[in-house]
């Protein structure tokens, strides 16, 4: 199935990951759906914006911003989802879940709130 986000969506999904990055948290599903108001299929909609920025982003060779993206569940980590595309894109092996993901998932933080990305204006 092939989901399309509008041009002003994916601006305020980049927008709430920078700001995230920026102050060096993480944000729930929950909470960006809520601030981008996305239209239904709303969930699918921006689960498939975040693999396409992350392709994008191992195309750059730069850290995933998808990763700043969390369940609001205990796990404090991304959906299995997000371990599974990561690891089509080649940056990450192992199960989807467990320490091996926690791990990973924590070093990639780091190095998402470590790096400035070229879109970025002062």
């Amino acid at each position: 199935m092939n989901v399309r986000i509008s041009r002003q969506h994916w601006d305020g999904l980049l927008a709430e990951l920078d700001q995230a990055r920026r102050q060096r948290h993480l944000v729930t599903y929950r909470a960006l759906l809520e601030r981008l108001q996305l239209p239904s299929p709303a969930m699918l909609t921006l689960t498939s914006a975040l693999e396409h920025l992350a392709a994008m982003d191992v195309k750059a060779e730069q850290p995933l911003r998808s990763s700043l993206v969390i369940s609001q569940g205990a796990s404090r980590l991304p959906r299995t989802g997000f371990f599974e595309c990561v690891g089509r894109l080649g940056r990450f092996a192992g199960p989807p879940d467990g320490v091996a993901a926690a791990s990973w998932h924590a070093s990639e933080v780091v190095r998402v709130f470590e790096h400035s990305y070229e879109h970025e204006e002062a």
